[in-house]
């Protein structure tokens, strides 16, 4: 069969929808998939056919940046939010029309699932979406609601749709790329009783990376350290951010690993318990490490619980105070804003994590992870299953 794959967004938003498009290769599908110009290197290093798919991510953070200006002076700025996200969903989705012609089965990441659902529609093919965080939980909010309300309407007049009455993806396969345990209250709350909306846990790549050698090596000279990394996000003044990491270890006496990310790491003054690399693979990595910090990427969340080691997440927005209710309520770690993080507060945070109890915990809760290998299997049993019936249909 003939698979489509939209996944715009970061590497942690492109990662979930490239591990099943691998899988579905292996068994011998057409796969292509569809990512932001600056994601193709990536995913075209997982093996799979590729092709540019809206502007450049960090063009986007730009404009999500634009976003929080509108929130400011909405009344202003609604306008021009308005025509820049209606012009970037015209061009996802005639590439998207492109690409999905003939397709069996589109499948979307969560960002994408709205867009991709009108193509899936206009074809007549079945649409699967990805999430890798719990989507429903969060408020849309009016504004966001509004602006993309208005492009989708301009996306369905373009493909000669009828305006639609309801959310155009309701009632389509919404794969929770994610383990049940780590939803933050009952799961029974929100997830429907018919099967749409199934656990499978998190999706991942495990690539190896650059760094992976150098890094262990260094593990490998001293006691386990404690890693950091920000994922995909720029640090403002990532040199300061290095040295309170650095201050507050020499006051635990603990080595860390810092992952830099996108920001710049040259100029960083030498340590001896401290090594910044640009990028490892997590599944390689933590398991040497004995905890985790990060920003509360659901992916780096899922490798820190599955390395079965404790957590701090340090949070900026979206999805990632999830992330970080959901290892205080398991007892694996703890959370906090990343912007109101300072070097006492993180001596703190740390020292509430680094204990036999929470190292313990971490341990109980990796065992009732779900594995890689099922949750990409599983997954692609999903996206199999619903291509067959959409042909039967």
């Amino acid at each position: 069969m003939k698979v489509v794959l939209a996944g715009y967004g970061s590497r942690g938003d492109v990662a979930p929808c490239a591990a099943v498009g691998r899988e579905l290769l292996r068994r011998g599908h057409d796969v292509c998939m569809a990512v932001a110009p600056d994601m193709l290197s990536f995913v075209e290093s997982a093996g799979l056919s590729a092709v540019a798919y809206g502007p450049d991510t960090h063009k986007q953070m730009n404009a999500a940046t634009g976003f929080v200006l509108l929130l400011q002076n909405p009344i202003r700025a609604l306008p021009d939010m308005v025509e820049h996200v209606t012009q970037v969903w015209a061009e996802k989705s005639a590439t998207l029309t492109s690409l999905a012609n003939g397709a069996d089965l589109l499948l979307a990441g969560i960002n994408e699932q709205g867009l991709a659902a009108n193509v899936a529609e206009y074809y007549g093919i079945p649409l699967a979406a990805l999430h890798f965080f719990p989507a429903r939980v969060l408020p849309s909010g009016w504004l966001s609601s509004t602006i993309t309300k208005q492009a989708e309407d301009a996306q369905r007049r373009a493909l000669g749709l009828p305006e639609a009455t309801e959310p155009v993806e309701q009632g389509s396969l919404e794969i929770q790329a994610y383990d049940e345990l780590c939803l933050p209250g009952p799961a029974a709350e929100w997830v429907e009783s018919d099967g749409r909306r199934p656990f499978v846990g998190a999706l991942t790549l495990e690539l190896t990376a650059d760094a992976d050698d150098e890094a262990l090596s260094w593990i490998a000279a001293g006691t386990p350290p404690i890693y950091f990394g920000f994922g995909s996000t720029p640090i403002a003044s990532f040199a300061d951010t290095v040295a309170m990491i650095s201050a507050a270890c020499t006051q635990l006496g603990e080595r860390a690993l810092i992952c830099s990310g996108p920001n710049d790491f040259t100029r960083i003054p030498h340590f001896d318990h401290l090594k910044v690399v640009g990028a490892v693979n997590h599944a390689a990595i933590f398991p040497a490490c004995r905890a985790v910090v990060h920003h509360g990427g659901a992916g780096t969340t899922a490798a820190g619980m599955r390395a079965g080691i404790p957590t701090l997440i340090l949070w900026s927005w979206l999805d990632q105070p999830i992330w970080a209710s959901a290892v205080k309520q398991l007892e694996v770690g703890s959370g906090r804003q990343f912007s109101t993080t300072t070097q006492e507060s993180l001596v703190v945070d740390l020292r509430s994590i680094l204990t036999p109890q929470c190292a313990t915990r971490a341990r109980e809760i990796a065992a009732q992870m779900t594995t890689p290998a099922e949750s990409i299997s599983t997954a692609a049993d999903l996206a199999e299953e619903t291509a067959r019936l959409g042909r039967s249909g």
